[in-house]
Order: C-alpha cells, then sequence, then structure tokens
C-alpha cells in the first residue's frame, strides 16, 4: 500500500513541476507571440529571458537555449527572433508530461 502512494505522490509531483514550469512557459509564450504587436522589444525580451528561465529549471536546456536567444535576438532582428522563438516552442512542446509520448500535433502560432 506505501509504495503505490508513494508512486502516485511522485506522479502528483511530477505533474505539479510540469505545469509550473512547462504549461505556464507555453501560456507565456502564447501571450507574447499573440501580442507582440503591441509589446515593446524590451518588454518581449524581458518576458522570453523569464520563459527561458522557466524551461531551463524543468531541464529543458535545448529549448531554453533557444528561447535565451530569440530574448536577445528581438532587440536586433524581428525575423531572427521568430525563428527562434518557432525552434524553442517546438523543441517546448517535446517535454509533455513524463511517460507520455510527444505529439505531433504540436504546431507553431505566428
Amino acid at each position: 500500500m506505501e509504495v503505490s502512494r508513494e508512486r502516485a505522490r511522485r506522479q502528483v509531483l511530477n505533474q505539479f513541476k510540469h505545469v509550473k514550469n512547462c504549461v505556464l512557459a507555453r501560456e507565456l509564450c502564447l501571450l507574447v507571440r499573440t501580442h507582440r504587436a503591441v509589446l515593446e522589444k524590451q518588454d518581449v525580451h524581458d518576458y522570453c529571458s523569464f520563459i527561458s528561465t522557466l524551461c531551463k529549471e524543468y531541464g529543458c536546456a535545448e529549448a531554453s537555449e533557444l528561447c535565451a536567444k530569440a530574448a536577445e535576438a528581438v532587440l536586433e532582428s524581428e525575423e531572427r527572433h521568430l525563428e527562434l522563438c518557432e525552434l524553442s516552442y517546438k523543441k517546448c512542446g517535446e517535454s509533455r508530461l513524463p511517460g507520455r509520448q510527444p505529439s505531433e500535433r504540436a504546431i507553431y502560432v505566428a
């Protein structure tokens, strides 16, 4: 009984960590991309940097690095920023809940 309780506890804690980091990162990323026309470059930079931190905290180093590069690129080139943002978002989509397969339907919304 105690073993199954501990396993259930680990699953809940993993799910909490996923929501705290990945779901929040994806939602914030969507908000930034959806409203980038009204945001200043510095706003986008700040939020992309924060999103990068969330990804890194969850252990998604590649998505974190791409997001950090996108945060810097927005200050210089919107086109490069969007390319990096798309790559980061795709990488983020690959890190679904532990134990689940990545979805082939993960799409980028520009």
